[in-house]
């Protein structure tokens, strides 16, 4: 590692030396090698050494700091010290440091969070209302990293009650699973999604069932998903929603790189085969699929 990295992570990610980590941050000039980075020398000359220490130990994180910077512009003010304190929060729960630049990058607000009012909340639900245990955080923040960033009191207790009022009763899948869904919006994407299938024709508790059967289907889009491949299953396949219903699953396959292609194949070859054999089964398990028909 370069000798400016070498100081960058020392003076934010192993907690120093108090004292030489605060003659560091309020230096008004460098005593480091930073100076000799590239990073520090494309850098504009106007901007502080503090400034482009924050963004040197940003990317040695692994995360891309212009990105985060522009949606996160609450980063700019941000101080070493406060995003130290995050860093040193997540470690005690168990979150690596290599997994930081991917956590960071998918979700920058989390650099510029508050530990008492934002990120603490959130391990406290996932222990108290999920029944994640210390050991297993790491395990369900890389799942999905949004949680982080999510409200508990708006987000995260509300999706769990109107899923849980569904039939989502299996907390281990939802925290190890699933946990997407519980940073989505009740409002504009879980009821809107299950009242599409019953807008064409199916039941309330038919709609119920195949979320339940396949959660993946609250986090597909209607209009990029649903739609063409609901256009494709009922007109090139003649398919009845019944079939759907039994095998919802069907919406998370691909519709150009599998649906189709597999589809073709079964009418050119003059066969009948249902949707879970067609599409469930490997390259080899279809080829033979075909033989034997």
């Amino acid at each position: 590692m370069l000798p400016a990295a070498t100081s960058c992570r020392t003076s934010m990610c192993i907690s120093p030396n108090p004292d030489q980590q605060n003659i560091l941050l309020r230096s008004a000039k460098p005593k480091t090698l930073l100076h000799k980075h590239p990073l520090y020398e494309t850098t504009h000359s106007n901007i502080s050494f503090q400034f482009k220490e924050k963004i040197l130990c940003l990317e040695i994180m692994g995360v891309d700091s212009g990105r985060a910077l522009a949606l996160n512009p609450a980063l700019h003010t941000a101080s070493l010290h406060a995003i130290h304190d995050i860093v040193t929060f997540l470690q005690s729960k168990g979150i690596h440091l290599k997994d930081l630049g991917r956590i960071f990058g998918m979700c920058p607000a989390v650099l510029t969070s508050d530990i008492k009012s934002d990120l603490a909340p959130v391990f406290n639900f996932l222990s108290h209302d999920l029944r994640v245990s210390d050991l297993n955080f790491r395990r369900v923040i890389n799942k999905c990293p949004r949680l982080l960033i999510s409200s508990v009191r708006d987000q995260l207790k509300p999706a769990l009650f109107y899923l849980q009022r569904l039939g989502f009763t299996d907390l281990h899948a939802l925290a190890y699973q699933d946990p997407i869904l519980l940073v989505s919006s009740v409002e504009k994407t879980l009821i809107p999604k299950l009242n599409y299938f019953v807008s064409l024709g199916f039941s309330k508790s038919d709609a119920v069932e195949m979320v339940l059967r396949c959660p993946a289907l609250f986090t597909f889009s209607i209009e990029n998903n649903f739609k063409p491949k609901l256009e494709y299953f009922t007109g090139e396949m003649k398919g009845e929603l019944g079939e759907l219903k039994e095998f919802p699953q069907y919406f998370a396959f691909s519709l150009e790189n599998r649906i189709k292609p597999r589809h073709m194949e079964v009418v050119r070859c003059g066969v009948k085969v249902g949707l879970p054999m067609m599409l469930k089964a490997t390259d080899e398990e279809f080829r033979e699929l075909l033989i034997r028909k």
